[in-house]
């Protein structure tokens, strides 16, 4: 086990690792059944597997603008620390903003890690971060549900990473590690061979699937695929042990909203000190008078009207950056929000608001601009 591990993780990522090897007989026997089927020989197909070990990226997607209790921008923090802390420490999420003793979150890694980080003496800061496999090469992310812009991770941080075929919040039935990677791949297959779909992506086959698993690429920095919009069907990854960005990241990829303002400065400053490739993926915006009633509830269209309103001048466009100051607003002063509803409902709209743009969305124009 990596000596940069504590106790506490060395044991979370044991235990993943005996539950998926207790299941391994079955879900061998899932996989080989759906190669069989397609004419594949499940020998020399899990040696081409191996490329998912070598080259697989996860990826980490974050709101840079969000302010932590401290008064700090996400993205300021990063620069001035340049490691990436997990909930416990930030107290900022996208997702479930349970993480604390007793809580929600507290309680799922109980139940995934077998209490490793529930024991006496163990430091919030030893606490997975988590992310998504993105195995799609996603030009978005492999989870954008979490952030409007995602760092690529190196690829040796798998061997310290855990996984679950969905997210680990709903008690997943398939998780895994590197060594123990067969879990995932049935689940992925039996996904595919069930449903016609897989990790966002509707029509996939299974001899498409395959080749995408065999030739993953190498570098990040080559072609990119298409924005997934993957809100909900992921891999994900929880990584233990400190992400440094000076030596567990390669690169990160920003939101074109951020181009020309203080956090997209802020972005190019954190890819200069600590050597990471800067890109800027499609992105998404929305008109105003197109945001649905029907997905994520009635408030969003209300919601995207005052949000254009106070904080773009009546532009009647929505983006990452323009929904990132109503956000910041909030923490700020949430009292000018009184009307709207309380702190916390308040803090869920504008969560499922960035659901919607990344489900309806279309491409930034400022991608193109470099």
């Amino acid at each position: 086990m990596c000596e940069r591990l504590t106790e506490a993780q060395q044991r979370a990522i044991l235990h993943v690792e005996s539950l998926a090897a207790s299941t391994r007989k079955s879900t061998e026997a899932i996989t080989e059944h759906i190669l069989r089927k397609h004419g594949k020989d499940p020998v020399p197909m899990r040696r081409q597997f191996t490329r998912i070990g070598k080259y697989a990226r996860v990826t980490l997607n974050f709101h840079p603008d969000r302010i932590l209790p401290n008064g700090h921008s996400v993205i300021e923090s990063l620069l001035t620390e340049g490691v990436y802390h997990n909930q416990f420490i930030t107290s900022v999420t996208n997702g479930s903003r349970t993480a604390f003793p007793g809580g929600d979150r507290d309680q799922w890694e109980r139940l995934l890690f077998g209490g490793a980080y529930q024991q006496p003496g163990v430091r919030h800061d030893e606490r997975p971060k988590y992310g998504a496999l993105n195995l799609m090469n996603y030009a978005d992310g492999a989870s954008p549900r979490f952030g409007s812009c995602f760092l690529v991770l190196s690829p040796g941080i798998l061997k310290r990473s855990t996984f679950t075929f969905g997210d680990s919040h709903a008690g997943p039935e398939f998780v895994g590690t590197l060594r123990q990677w067969d879990s995932i791949l049935a689940a992925l297959l039996q996904q595919v061979e069930s449903t016609g779909s897989a990790l966002g992506s509707p029509n996939v086959n299974i001899p498409a699937m395959l080749e995408r698993l065999i030739h993953i690429p190498s570098s990040h920095t080559g072609p990119v695929g298409p924005v997934g919009r993957s809100l909900d069907d992921y891999i994900e990854a929880q990584i233990h042990g400190t992400i440094d960005l000076s030596s567990d990241a390669e690169a990160l990829v920003a939101d074109p909203s951020y181009k020309h303002t203080l956090i997209g400065r802020l972005l190019h400053a954190l890819c200069e000190r600590y050597h990471l490739a800067l890109s800027w993926h499609p992105g998404f915006r929305l008109a105003v008078q197109d945001v649905p009633d029907d997905f994520r509830g009635p408030a969003m269209p209300p919601l995207a009207k005052r949000i254009d309103q106070r904080y773009a001048g009546s532009k009647g466009v929505l983006d990452a950056a323009i929904i990132g100051k109503a956000a910041a607003h909030l923490e700020d002063d949430p009292s000018h929000w009184r009307d709207w509803g309380t702190y916390e409902e308040t803090f869920q709209h504008l969560k499922q608001l960035w659901h919607v743009l990344v489900k309806y969305g279309h491409p930034n124009p400022n991608a193109a601009d470099r």
